[in-house]
């Protein structure tokens, strides 16, 4: 797994620690050697995964790809981005997105995605069946409650003023560059609006005009979002959303684009505005910062909105679709799943 890593790699952690937690007579984890990533990681996947999994009935592959020969693969597809938006990918990588993903959901025992929006993408874009598609929502780490690392945020960060928080990976997907008006309405209110995040060299982005924090360390990510004003994600394209319910298990408010699968996530928890509407989110930002009984009302909906996505609920609806093509009166595979 990558060092720095995203929604989908912790979507694949949690999962790697909650099965088998869950079930250890079903699942045994298989892990690629440490620091194996991109070409060399899929080659790994494709060749030497199924080597070790040869005694197994089922390969559950939580991060998006899967061994394209396998026909026992329980894959989990969180969105289609690179098809539905190529000139956020590079080619090399859209070319390989295109080629295996309606292979691997052709020949899949079964396929999971994480939102209702990604299912109807999947339905569209691959052509399935929607008896085919299972969906199973992300979840949200019990390490993510209110918490205060204000000296150790200021200084590895510099973050000496009240701030907005966006965080995700850099790509044109992000749509990072309508928030250029609200930065600097914020900025007049001595508010920063600062992103954390990390390029990836298959992402294609713009030039951002926003202060980055670059990569923030995972342990610090609860502190991070606790003493945020409030979150914006103003993505043009998400599969889930996870940092929505994250910050809201923070106790701090969202504003979100009206776009993807945000509006699933988010409901009625945050504020959600158009994507294209650069004022719209200046208008709702602004906002939480001058009233606080706003802000209030948006934390206690946001704490019982991510209250209801444990990471254990996802294992459970996990492990009992997995029993199902297993069957209940069918022996466990020797290798596990």
């Amino acid at each position: 797994m990558r060092e720095q890593i995203g929604g989908v790699e912790r979507f694949a952690r949690e999962m790697a620690r909650h099965l088998p937690a869950l079930r250890p007579d079903r699942y045994r984890v298989i892990r690629p050697p440490a620091g194996l990533a991109h070409r060399a990681g899929h080659l790994w996947e494709q060749v030497i995964l199924p080597l070790h999994a040869a005694r197994a009935e089922l390969i559950y592959s939580p991060a998006n790809l899967a061994p394209v020969l396998s026909r026992g693969n329980v894959l989990v597809l969180h969105d289609l981005a690179a098809l539905r938006h190529p000139e956020a990918y590079s080619p090399t990588y859209v070319r390989y997105q295109r080629l295996m993903l309606p292979a691997l959901a052709g020949r899949a025992r079964l396929l999971i995605t994480v939102s209702e929006f990604s299912k109807a993408e999947l339905l569209e874009l691959l052509d399935l069946d929607p008896a085919d598609v299972l969906v199973i929502p992300e979840g949200v780490g019990e390490e993510f409650t209110p918490q205060s690392e204000e000296p150790v945020l200021r200084t590895r960060y510099g973050l000496e003023r009240p701030y907005v928080l966006t965080l995700g990976t850099v790509s044109a997907r992000k749509n990072l560059g309508v928030l250029a008006t609200a930065a600097r309405a914020l900025a007049e209110r001595g508010v920063d609006l600062v992103l954390a995040g990390s390029d990836r060299g298959y992402l294609r982005a713009p030039e951002v005009a926003l202060r980055r924090l670059g990569y923030v360390a995972e342990e610090l990510l609860p502190a991070l979002y606790s003493e945020a004003v409030a979150l914006v994600m103003p993505s043009r394209y998400e599969g889930f959303g996870l940092p929505c319910l994250e910050a809201m298990a923070c106790g701090t408010p969202v504003v979100a684009a009206r776009s993807g699968a945000l509006p699933e996530t988010v409901a009625e928890a945050g504020v959600l505005v158009d994507p294209g509407d650069p004022s719209a989110f200046a208008e709702a930002l602004l906002g939480l910062v001058d009233d606080e009984a706003a802000r209030e009302r948006l934390v206690a909906a946001g704490r019982r909105r991510a209250g209801a996505f444990p990471w254990s609920r996802t294992a459970e609806l996990t492990d009992e679709a997995i029993a199902q093509l297993l069957g209940e009166s069918q022996p466990r595979a020797p290798g596990g799943v």
